[in-house]
Protein backbone atom coordinates (compact mmCIF):
# COMPACT_ATOMS: atom_id res chain seq x y z
CA UNK A 1 0.00 0.00 0.00
CA UNK A 2 3.27 2.57 0.47
CA UNK A 3 3.18 2.93 -3.75
CA UNK A 4 -0.34 3.82 -3.28
CA UNK A 5 0.04 6.30 -0.44
CA UNK A 6 2.96 7.84 -2.66
CA UNK A 7 1.12 8.71 -5.54
CA UNK A 8 -2.02 9.81 -3.29
CA UNK A 9 0.46 12.40 -1.83
CA UNK A 10 -0.42 15.48 -4.61
CA UNK A 11 -4.22 14.89 -4.14
CA UNK A 12 -3.79 13.84 -0.41
CA UNK A 13 -6.41 16.77 0.62
CA UNK A 14 -8.83 15.95 -2.61
CA UNK A 15 -8.46 12.35 -1.89
CA UNK A 16 -10.08 13.36 1.97
CA UNK A 17 -12.57 15.65 1.03
CA UNK A 18 -13.78 13.29 -1.82
CA UNK A 19 -15.16 10.64 1.14
CA UNK A 20 -17.87 13.49 2.11
CA UNK A 21 -18.57 14.45 -1.10
CA UNK A 22 -19.07 11.31 -2.31
CA UNK A 23 -20.99 9.96 0.21
CA UNK A 24 -23.58 13.37 0.45
CA UNK A 25 -23.59 12.23 -3.20
CA UNK A 26 -25.47 9.44 -1.94
CA UNK A 27 -27.23 10.45 0.63
CA UNK A 28 -31.40 9.15 0.99
CA UNK A 29 -34.10 8.99 3.57
CA UNK A 30 -34.72 4.90 2.59
CA UNK A 31 -33.22 2.98 5.64
CA UNK A 32 -32.34 -0.30 3.84
CA UNK A 33 -30.60 1.62 1.31
CA UNK A 34 -29.00 3.54 3.81
CA UNK A 35 -27.54 0.32 5.16
CA UNK A 36 -26.29 -1.27 1.73
CA UNK A 37 -24.77 1.63 1.38
CA UNK A 38 -22.48 1.89 4.60
CA UNK A 39 -21.86 -1.48 3.63
CA UNK A 40 -20.57 -0.69 -0.03
CA UNK A 41 -18.22 2.34 1.89
CA UNK A 42 -16.63 0.43 4.02
CA UNK A 43 -15.33 -2.20 1.40
CA UNK A 44 -13.92 0.60 -1.16
CA UNK A 45 -10.85 -0.81 -2.78
CA UNK A 46 -7.89 1.96 -3.81
CA UNK A 47 -10.18 4.08 -5.46
CA UNK A 48 -7.90 4.02 -8.53
CA UNK A 49 -10.60 5.65 -10.73
CA UNK A 50 -11.19 8.85 -8.58
CA UNK A 51 -7.05 9.22 -8.28
CA UNK A 52 -7.13 9.33 -12.04
CA UNK A 53 -9.52 12.14 -12.15
CA UNK A 54 -7.78 14.06 -9.55
CA UNK A 55 -4.44 13.98 -10.53
CA UNK A 56 -5.44 14.19 -14.38
CA UNK A 57 -7.16 17.33 -13.45
CA UNK A 58 -3.87 18.60 -10.62
CA UNK A 59 -2.03 18.16 -14.57
CA UNK A 60 -3.55 20.98 -15.38
CA UNK A 61 -3.96 23.59 -12.17
CA UNK A 62 -2.81 23.57 -8.60
CA UNK A 63 -6.44 23.80 -7.65
CA UNK A 64 -9.07 21.81 -8.21
CA UNK A 65 -12.88 23.28 -8.28
CA UNK A 66 -15.85 21.89 -7.36
CA UNK A 67 -16.41 20.49 -11.02
CA UNK A 68 -13.40 17.71 -10.69
CA UNK A 69 -15.27 16.52 -7.27
CA UNK A 70 -18.73 16.18 -9.46
CA UNK A 71 -16.52 14.50 -12.27
CA UNK A 72 -14.85 11.63 -9.73
CA UNK A 73 -18.22 11.17 -7.75
CA UNK A 74 -20.35 10.67 -11.21
CA UNK A 75 -17.41 7.85 -12.48
CA UNK A 76 -17.69 6.31 -9.09
CA UNK A 77 -21.63 6.57 -9.33
CA UNK A 78 -21.53 4.87 -12.06
CA UNK A 79 -18.82 2.68 -12.09
CA UNK A 80 -20.69 0.99 -8.40
CA UNK A 81 -23.54 0.75 -10.78
CA UNK A 82 -21.89 -1.14 -13.04
CA UNK A 83 -20.16 -3.49 -10.88
CA UNK A 84 -23.24 -4.14 -8.60
CA UNK A 85 -25.17 -4.80 -12.07
CA UNK A 86 -22.21 -7.58 -13.09
CA UNK A 87 -22.70 -9.36 -10.11
CA UNK A 88 -25.98 -10.19 -10.59
CA UNK A 89 -25.54 -11.03 -14.51
CA UNK A 90 -22.41 -12.67 -13.70
CA UNK A 91 -24.54 -14.57 -10.29
CA UNK A 92 -21.32 -13.84 -7.86
CA UNK A 93 -21.03 -13.74 -4.38
CA UNK A 94 -17.44 -12.46 -3.98
CA UNK A 95 -16.50 -8.71 -4.41
CA UNK A 96 -12.86 -7.81 -3.32
CA UNK A 97 -12.83 -10.53 -1.12
CA UNK A 98 -16.27 -9.60 0.55
CA UNK A 99 -20.03 -10.96 0.27
CA UNK A 100 -21.64 -8.59 -3.03
CA UNK A 101 -24.83 -7.05 -2.98
CA UNK A 102 -26.24 -9.95 -4.59
CA UNK A 103 -25.04 -12.87 -2.13
CA UNK A 104 -26.48 -10.03 0.73
CA UNK A 105 -29.66 -9.10 -0.12
CA UNK A 106 -30.39 -11.20 -3.56
CA UNK A 107 -30.77 -10.25 -7.18
CA UNK A 108 -34.07 -7.64 -6.97
CA UNK A 109 -32.20 -5.59 -4.33
CA UNK A 110 -29.40 -5.47 -6.33
CA UNK A 111 -30.88 -4.76 -9.40
CA UNK A 112 -32.79 -1.76 -7.46
CA UNK A 113 -29.94 -0.50 -6.19
CA UNK A 114 -27.81 -0.14 -9.09
CA UNK A 115 -30.41 1.47 -10.51
CA UNK A 116 -30.03 4.23 -7.71
CA UNK A 117 -26.65 4.46 -8.35
CA UNK A 118 -26.71 5.45 -12.25
CA UNK A 119 -29.89 7.61 -11.07
CA UNK A 120 -27.79 9.61 -8.43
CA UNK A 121 -25.08 9.66 -11.04
CA UNK A 122 -26.99 11.19 -13.63
CA UNK A 123 -28.95 13.71 -11.17
CA UNK A 124 -25.73 14.66 -9.57
CA UNK A 125 -24.07 16.12 -13.14
CA UNK A 126 -27.41 17.64 -13.77
CA UNK A 127 -27.75 19.34 -10.78
CA UNK A 128 -24.31 20.63 -11.72
CA UNK A 129 -24.57 21.42 -15.35
CA UNK A 130 -22.00 18.92 -15.87
CA UNK A 131 -23.20 17.75 -19.28
CA UNK A 132 -19.78 17.50 -20.92
CA UNK A 133 -18.34 15.67 -18.20
CA UNK A 134 -21.71 13.11 -18.21
CA UNK A 135 -21.39 12.84 -21.93
CA UNK A 136 -18.13 11.49 -21.42
CA UNK A 137 -19.23 9.27 -18.79
CA UNK A 138 -22.51 8.29 -20.38
CA UNK A 139 -20.32 6.92 -23.51
CA UNK A 140 -17.97 4.77 -21.21
CA UNK A 141 -21.10 3.04 -19.55
CA UNK A 142 -22.08 2.20 -23.12
CA UNK A 143 -18.83 1.05 -24.37
CA UNK A 144 -19.04 -0.86 -20.90
CA UNK A 145 -22.12 -2.70 -22.16
CA UNK A 146 -20.94 -3.27 -25.35
CA UNK A 147 -18.00 -5.03 -24.36
CA UNK A 148 -19.39 -7.59 -22.33
CA UNK A 149 -22.17 -8.56 -24.88
CA UNK A 150 -19.32 -8.98 -27.81
CA UNK A 151 -17.18 -10.84 -25.09
CA UNK A 152 -20.48 -13.17 -23.96
CA UNK A 153 -21.18 -13.50 -27.77
CA UNK A 154 -17.65 -14.66 -28.98
CA UNK A 155 -17.31 -16.72 -25.78
CA UNK A 156 -20.11 -18.83 -26.62
CA UNK A 157 -17.98 -19.74 -30.13
CA UNK A 158 -14.53 -19.36 -29.00
CA UNK A 159 -13.52 -17.48 -31.85
CA UNK A 160 -11.93 -14.38 -30.41
CA UNK A 161 -9.32 -13.45 -32.16
CA UNK A 162 -6.56 -10.81 -31.02
CA UNK A 163 -8.70 -7.89 -32.37
CA UNK A 164 -11.82 -8.93 -31.30
CA UNK A 165 -9.55 -9.27 -27.85
CA UNK A 166 -8.46 -5.83 -28.16
CA UNK A 167 -11.82 -4.37 -29.19
CA UNK A 168 -13.16 -5.62 -26.24
CA UNK A 169 -11.25 -4.98 -23.54
CA UNK A 170 -11.16 -1.47 -24.73
CA UNK A 171 -15.14 -1.21 -23.98
CA UNK A 172 -14.74 -3.44 -21.26
CA UNK A 173 -11.69 -1.63 -19.43
CA UNK A 174 -10.15 1.04 -20.99
CA UNK A 175 -13.49 3.24 -21.96
CA UNK A 176 -13.82 3.38 -18.14
CA UNK A 177 -9.88 4.92 -16.95
CA UNK A 178 -10.26 6.60 -20.30
CA UNK A 179 -13.17 8.33 -19.12
CA UNK A 180 -11.48 9.34 -15.92
CA UNK A 181 -9.05 10.86 -17.16
CA UNK A 182 -10.13 12.74 -19.99
CA UNK A 183 -13.58 13.75 -17.51
CA UNK A 184 -10.89 14.87 -14.96
CA UNK A 185 -8.99 17.18 -17.40
CA UNK A 186 -12.37 18.22 -18.32
CA UNK A 187 -13.16 19.18 -15.42
CA UNK A 188 -10.18 21.74 -15.29
CA UNK A 189 -11.56 23.59 -18.21
CA UNK A 190 -8.63 22.86 -20.63
CA UNK A 191 -9.06 22.63 -24.42
CA UNK A 192 -10.09 19.49 -26.76
CA UNK A 193 -7.79 18.33 -27.62
CA UNK A 194 -6.08 18.16 -24.15
CA UNK A 195 -9.14 16.45 -23.28
CA UNK A 196 -8.64 13.64 -26.16
CA UNK A 197 -4.91 13.71 -25.56
CA UNK A 198 -5.68 12.37 -21.88
CA UNK A 199 -8.68 10.49 -23.05
CA UNK A 200 -6.14 8.12 -25.60
CA UNK A 201 -3.33 8.20 -22.13
CA UNK A 202 -6.48 6.24 -20.42
CA UNK A 203 -6.88 3.77 -23.39
CA UNK A 204 -3.62 3.09 -23.10
CA UNK A 205 -3.19 2.79 -19.46
CA UNK A 206 -6.78 0.63 -19.40
CA UNK A 207 -5.95 -1.75 -22.13
CA UNK A 208 -2.36 -2.61 -19.90
CA UNK A 209 -4.38 -3.10 -16.95
CA UNK A 210 -6.56 -5.29 -18.08
CA UNK A 211 -3.73 -7.44 -19.98
CA UNK A 212 -2.67 -7.41 -16.23
CA UNK A 213 -5.42 -9.18 -14.72
CA UNK A 214 -5.49 -11.54 -17.40
CA UNK A 215 -1.87 -12.45 -16.91
CA UNK A 216 -2.78 -13.14 -13.33
CA UNK A 217 -4.91 -16.34 -14.15
CA UNK A 218 -2.10 -17.80 -15.65
CA UNK A 219 0.36 -17.30 -12.79
CA UNK A 220 0.42 -20.00 -10.20
CA UNK A 221 2.89 -18.11 -7.16
CA UNK A 222 1.24 -15.43 -5.34
CA UNK A 223 -2.15 -14.27 -3.55
CA UNK A 224 -3.82 -12.41 -6.46
CA UNK A 225 -7.09 -11.81 -5.55
CA UNK A 226 -8.76 -13.98 -8.00
CA UNK A 227 -8.83 -18.18 -8.40
CA UNK A 228 -6.28 -19.12 -11.13
CA UNK A 229 -7.71 -20.63 -14.21
CA UNK A 230 -10.89 -18.51 -13.47
CA UNK A 231 -11.34 -16.86 -16.69
CA UNK A 232 -10.88 -20.59 -18.62
CA UNK A 233 -13.34 -22.33 -16.38
CA UNK A 234 -15.59 -18.98 -17.61
CA UNK A 235 -14.84 -19.92 -21.33
CA UNK A 236 -12.65 -16.51 -21.16
CA UNK A 237 -10.18 -16.36 -24.38
CA UNK A 238 -7.76 -14.00 -23.16
CA UNK A 239 -4.60 -12.59 -24.77
CA UNK A 240 -1.97 -15.27 -23.29
CA UNK A 241 -4.48 -17.76 -24.42
CA UNK A 242 -4.86 -16.25 -27.86
CA UNK A 243 -1.20 -15.92 -28.43
CA UNK A 244 -0.78 -19.50 -27.19
CA UNK A 245 -3.56 -21.11 -29.77
CA UNK A 246 -1.82 -19.06 -32.30
CA UNK A 247 1.71 -21.14 -32.07
CA UNK A 248 -0.43 -24.49 -31.88
CA UNK A 249 -0.05 -27.32 -33.89
CA UNK A 250 -4.14 -27.99 -34.87
CA UNK A 251 -4.20 -31.48 -32.70
CA UNK A 252 -3.25 -28.91 -29.79
CA UNK A 253 -5.49 -26.25 -30.22
CA UNK A 254 -8.51 -28.34 -30.84
CA UNK A 255 -7.27 -30.49 -27.48
CA UNK A 256 -7.46 -26.93 -25.68
CA UNK A 257 -10.21 -25.66 -27.33
CA UNK A 258 -12.20 -28.99 -26.23
CA UNK A 259 -10.70 -28.37 -22.56
CA UNK A 260 -12.17 -24.80 -22.43
CA UNK A 261 -15.90 -25.47 -23.80
CA UNK A 262 -16.22 -29.15 -22.22
CA UNK A 263 -14.16 -29.89 -19.79
CA UNK A 264 -13.59 -26.72 -17.87
CA UNK A 265 -14.52 -27.37 -14.63
CA UNK A 266 -11.79 -29.77 -13.99
CA UNK A 267 -8.70 -28.83 -12.29
CA UNK A 268 -6.44 -30.98 -13.78
CA UNK A 269 -7.22 -30.47 -16.97
CA UNK A 270 -7.59 -26.62 -16.67
CA UNK A 271 -3.85 -26.73 -15.61
CA UNK A 272 -2.83 -28.25 -18.60
CA UNK A 273 -4.49 -25.44 -20.53
CA UNK A 274 -2.02 -23.39 -18.31
CA UNK A 275 1.15 -25.06 -18.80
CA UNK A 276 0.03 -24.51 -22.22
CA UNK A 277 0.01 -21.06 -22.55
CA UNK A 278 3.59 -20.85 -20.72
CA UNK A 279 5.33 -23.91 -23.13
CA UNK A 280 4.15 -21.71 -26.49
CA UNK A 281 4.82 -18.12 -24.54
CA UNK A 282 1.81 -16.90 -24.59
CA UNK A 283 2.65 -15.25 -21.17
CA UNK A 284 5.90 -12.98 -22.33
CA UNK A 285 4.09 -12.31 -25.20
CA UNK A 286 1.05 -10.92 -23.22
CA UNK A 287 3.83 -9.23 -20.76
CA UNK A 288 5.13 -7.45 -24.11
CA UNK A 289 2.21 -6.10 -25.21
CA UNK A 290 1.20 -4.80 -21.80
CA UNK A 291 4.82 -2.90 -21.55
CA UNK A 292 4.37 -1.31 -25.16
CA UNK A 293 1.33 -0.23 -24.16
CA UNK A 294 2.05 1.31 -20.88
CA UNK A 295 4.95 3.22 -22.75
CA UNK A 296 2.62 4.76 -25.33
CA UNK A 297 0.59 6.04 -22.08
CA UNK A 298 3.96 7.52 -20.21
CA UNK A 299 4.91 9.31 -24.00
CA UNK A 300 1.86 11.01 -23.69
CA UNK A 301 2.53 12.03 -19.99
CA UNK A 302 6.23 13.20 -21.27
CA UNK A 303 4.45 16.07 -23.38
CA UNK A 304 3.31 18.06 -19.96
CA UNK A 305 5.08 19.91 -17.49
CA UNK A 306 7.00 18.22 -14.63
CA UNK A 307 4.84 18.60 -11.82
CA UNK A 308 3.92 16.05 -8.48
CA UNK A 309 0.37 15.52 -10.20
CA UNK A 310 2.44 14.07 -13.55
CA UNK A 311 5.30 12.02 -10.83
CA UNK A 312 2.09 10.76 -9.45
CA UNK A 313 0.04 9.65 -12.99
CA UNK A 314 3.73 8.02 -13.99
CA UNK A 315 4.09 5.95 -11.12
CA UNK A 316 0.11 5.10 -11.18
CA UNK A 317 1.05 4.34 -14.89
CA UNK A 318 4.04 2.01 -14.04
CA UNK A 319 2.19 0.63 -10.87
CA UNK A 320 -0.89 -0.87 -13.20
CA UNK A 321 1.59 -3.40 -14.81
CA UNK A 322 3.94 -4.30 -11.33
CA UNK A 323 0.60 -4.84 -9.02
CA UNK A 324 0.43 -7.79 -7.26
CA UNK A 325 -3.10 -8.10 -7.41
Amino acid sequence: MRVVDNIKAPIQHEMNEFQGYFKKSMKTDVPLLNIILQYLLKRKGKQMRPMFVFLAAKLFREEVEESTYTAASLIELLHTATLIHDDVVDESYVRRGFFSINALWKSKISVLVGDYFLAKGLLLSVEHKSYDILEIVSRAVKDLSEGELLQTQKSRKLNITEEVYYKIIRKKTAALIAACTAAGAQSAGVSKEQVEQLYQFGIYVGIAFQIKDDLFDYQRNGNIGKPIGNDIKEKKITLPLIYALEQATPAEKKEVLRIVKRHNKNTKKVDRVIDFVEEKGGLEYASQQMNEYIDKGLAILDQFPDTPAKDSLITLTKYVVTRKK
